[in-house]
């Protein structure tokens, strides 16, 4: 069997799909290269706390920080979006759109509550 670098990198709860294989979930709301950052981030302030305590911990709270604005611009980025799609639409010509918006409100909420 060959590795499959996409599915070693989705989380092993992840339901799986017909063929066995993990489902595509939703987009990561955070990108791969700044989620490593943060983990990065992370790691150091865990590596250097024996040496320096209040450095690591006052590199992880801005780990915590970094995370959390991403998180909120993403979330804003999100909502933006979906909002583009629905506001200025005929509510009776488009319902099938306004649909789809209530469904992925529905789903980004859920992931919220979720975390």
């Amino acid at each position: 069997m060959m590795y499959d670098q996409t599915r070693a990198q989705q989380p092993a709860d992840q339901p799986r799909g017909v063929s066995g294989r993990r489902a595509p979930g939703p987009e990561p709301l955070f990108p791969a290269d700044e989620r490593e950052k943060i983990l990065r981030r992370l790691g150091r302030a865990l590596n250097t706390f024996p040496d320096t305590p209040l450095e690591s911990l006052e590199e992880s709270e801005g780990a915590f920080d970094e995370a959390v604005a991403q998180l909120m611009a993403a979330l804003a980025e999100q909502r933006r979006l979906l909002r583009a799609g629905w506001q200025d639409q005929d509510p009776q010509a488009r319902s099938a759109e306004l649909h789809l918006a209530l469904r992925r409100y529905r789903e980004m909420t859920q992931r919220l509550l979720g975390l």
